[in-house]
């Protein structure tokens, strides 16, 4: 058994970090394609890496169990990566709070359950998250602590609230910049 980096979101991001902190661990890549995951891959294992991949839709709780699942079946998850998501100009308002808010906000749940004390995680999120008005202490709060199956309720991110693809996005990074204040402190608890 190794130790295991799990990535989500089979891109060029995700490669660097994986490839940066990767040999020598066991690297289980997760993607909504299973051809992206294929293909970075294959790249890394050209380099030398181990890795193995996976079909993930981080939009899905049980897809997210399910890779978490593979994954430890090579050992424990010692470093998350996460790098999946959809821009603005890729998807409508509500895949984008699926995928880029409420996605990030399970993987934080339920990697924070496996990962090993010493543990670390990456959320790759963007500048967009702070290039929005600020919100109030009430929202990001809410943004923060609201569980997870609850957080797409939130008045805020109502479809008729929002104005356009980048308002879902900016909202989307604001709360994954909260939700990961929130649950470094779970993580902390044990140890990672």
């Amino acid at each position: 058994m190794k130790d295991v980096v799990l990535l989500t979101g089979a891109g060029q991001i995700g490669m660097a970090i994986a490839r940066r902190i990767g040999f020598g661990k066991k690297i289980a890549i997760g993607d909504k394609s299973i051809e992206n995951a294929e293909n970075i891959a294959t790249i890394m294992i050209q380099a030398g890496y181990d890795v193995e991949y996976f079909e993930c839709d981080i939009s899905s709780r049980e897809s997210i169990r399910n890779l978490i699942k593979e994954a430890l079946k090579y050992g424990e998850i010692v470093n998350f990566i996460n790098a999946a998501g959809v821009s603005p100009s890729q998807a409508p308002i509500e895949t984008i709070l699926k995928v880029d808010l409420y996605g990030t906000a399970v993987l934080l749940e339920e990697v924070g359950k496996v990962i090993k004390e010493g543990g670390t995680g990456v959320i790759i999120s963007s500048q967009s998250g702070h290039r929005m008005e600020q919100l109030g202490a009430v929202i990001d709060e809410q943004l923060a602590t609201t569980p997870t199956e609850e957080l797409l309720d939130l008045e805020v991110l109502q479809v008729e609230n929002i104005k356009d693809t980048l308002h879902a996005y900016q909202l989307a990074k604001r709360c994954n910049v909260k939700r990961v204040m929130y649950e470094a402190c779970n993580w902390g608890e044990k140890g990672a």
